[in-house]
């Protein structure tokens, strides 16, 4: 009895795991080849890969054009990570998506109460508490769909705000690309087409590859210690806990340069359906968040400017010259 309670627990764990559009860094060149890489875990470790059959819709947006991924870009990296190969193309704001199809698993109640707090699906724990349904098993009907922001040159597109008609997705309201470290910025979720209301989200960050910090060290620590606890409290709940407004709004703090990820799970119980008793939708969105470089920029070439002489120090020693030298053949008179 006891190994398969084991086994049982470890599919409920690995159906239980985010899905992730992961770059080192967000900010690509044009033309170049890049790689994109799907993370079925958490934003730090991939578990397993995704089976070819499970995606009903890959594609990237550029340009007001939605193009899918052909299966020759589709490769897997041990067991663990599956990625997508692709050129960056013109300069622009892109977006990759990827949606999977709904799969069911059958769960004990200990289990679902357990995947319920471990993921943070608060409100369907809350359901169950309230309505002592906490010793009844389900039958889950789960799917993702997940999509990401990247920067191609330096040429700004309005591609950012694209609706994929994923059954729940993020939105961005502005361009994630027209923001800089210490700002915020307002992302909508819909479900269905439409603003979902007063629905959890969580939202956190990593240092990127290619980043800065500006923070001091010990914030950094602190920030490493956040990322320790992931590994050793298995949660996914971490970061910036949100719920958004009427307008299915929430508003994201950026504090530091990184790639930030949003994820959100709605679940609903569904009577009167004898393939599943719970409906569960999955959904994250990724995008990259640096400082403001005009500063620098400007910097940089004040620099420059001060390695040669400046007009009016050229001008003022030629007058001095002049009047030294008016001087002494005036006296030599």
């Amino acid at each position: 009895m006891v190994r398969p309670l084991y086994l049982l627990s470890a599919v409920v764990l690995l159906c239980s795991h985010d899905l992730y559009i992961k770059m080192e860094t967000y900010f690509l060149k044009p033309n170049q080849e890049a790689i994109f890489s799907l993370y079925n875990g958490t934003f730090e470790e991939s578990e397993n890969t995704i089976a070819r059959d499970r995606i009903q819709d890959a594609s990237f947006v550029s340009h007001g054009k939605r193009v899918a991924i052909n299966a020759e870009q589709w490769k897997d990296q041990d067991s663990t990570i599956t990625q997508v190969v692709f050129n960056t193309g013109e300069a622009g704001t892109y977006v990759a998506g990827v949606s999977t199809k709904a799969r069911s698993l059958k769960q004990s109640a200990d289990d679902f109460n357990n995947y319920l707090k471990h993921d943070g699906v608060l409100d369907m724990l809350q359901e169950r508490t309230e309505n002592n349904l906490l010793d009844q098993g389900v039958i889950e009907s789960y799917q993702k769909h997940v999509k990401a922001i990247y920067q191609v040159g330096d040429v700004k597109t309005e591609d950012w705000n694209t609706v994929f008609g994923y059954p729940i997705e993020f939105i961005p309201v502005s361009n994630p690309y027209e923001k800089y470290s210490g700002q915020t910025l307002d992302v909508r979720l819909v479900l269905e087409g439409k603003p979902l209301a007063n629905q959890l989200v969580y939202a956190d960050h990593i240092q990127s590859a290619h980043g800065h910090s500006h923070k001091g060290h010990h914030h950094h620590d602190d920030h490493e210690h956040a990322h320790h606890s992931h590994d050793h409290d298995h949660t996914h709940t971490n970061g910036q806990k949100l719920r958004t407004n009427e307008e299915g709004i929430v508003t994201v703090d950026l504090p530091e340069d990184g790639i930030y990820y949003l994820r959100a799970i709605h679940m609903e119980k569904v009577e009167g359906n004898d393939a599943f008793t719970h409906e569960s939708k999955w959904t994250t969105l990724t995008f990259e968040v640096t400082h403001q470089h005009e500063a620098h920029s400007h910097d940089h070439h004040h620099h420059d400017d001060e390695e040669e002489i400046p007009t009016w120090i050229f001008v003022l020693g030629s007058i001095l010259v002049i009047g030294v030298l008016f001087v002494f053949f005036s006296k030599k008179d």
